[in-house]
């Protein structure tokens, strides 16, 4: 490994420091979208309310200014199903095609403007690809046959950290007609519901926000 490091040249090296970190955070967070912690996990860079800047699918609890905390399930759906570049998931998956593409070409005798070209296009294209499926996902979410009435009774975890009687609206991930679903969230109690804990669905706010507490 030592000899295989000190093989590569300087720029070889800055490609694998960032290829390697970059790829562990992308199967992390593959491992716990798979596992309904980070059902949709980005966060879109245009302040709005859930931000997970470490990669690592906790969110860093950043209301924006436009918070809802009556929440409005459909209008957020159509939001989210716009095209969105840059996410978190995005940036990552950016550096990690960037830095073994990179690589790969320098090793194959490329030249540093050409790994550092070749590197740079292919890391965009995973992130217009990546930005593609997911407003794919998110318009088939959101295409009117999820029905919020069978959340009640149903229990989940909470995604996005929720406020105590009702200040302010969380997220949470809940088994909903046989897909996980992330919904918005408030609660009556008097503390509020951290990441990672349980809840059950108690009713429902509006037309699309859960009414949740503590299970």
């Amino acid at each position: 490994m030592v000899e295989w490091w000190n093989s590569l040249s300087l720029l070889g090296q800055i490609f694998t420091c960032i290829a390697i970190p970059s790829t562990i955070i992308m199967i992390i967070q593959v491992i716990m979208m798979f596992f309904g912690l980070s059902h949709s996990g980005d966060a879109d860079i245009d302040g709005d309310v859930n931000v997970d800047l470490d990669g690592d699918g906790v969110p860093d609890g950043i209301y924006g200014d436009d918070v809802d905390t009556d929440g409005d399930f459909e209008s957020d759906a159509a939001a989210d199903s716009g095209f969105r570049l840059l996410s978190v998931r995005g940036i990552i998956s950016f550096f990690a095609i960037f830095g073994w593409t990179g690589l790969v070409v320098l090793k194959s005798g490329g030249s540093t403007l050409l790994a550092l070209g070749v590197a740079a296009s292919a890391g965009f294209a995973t992130m217009v690809i990546l930005a593609l499926i997911f407003m794919w996902m998110f318009r088939l979410q959101s295409d009117g046959t999820m029905d919020i009435k069978y959340a009640l009774g149903v229990s989940g975890k909470v995604y996005l950290r929720i406020p105590p009687q009702r200040q302010g609206t969380g997220k949470v991930n809940v088994m909903l007609q046989g897909r996980y679903a992330e919904l918005p969230a408030v609660t009556d109690e008097t503390d509020s519901i951290q990441f990672g804990e349980e809840i059950v669905v108690i009713g429902i706010s509006g037309s699309n926000t859960l009414v949740v507490k503590r299970k």
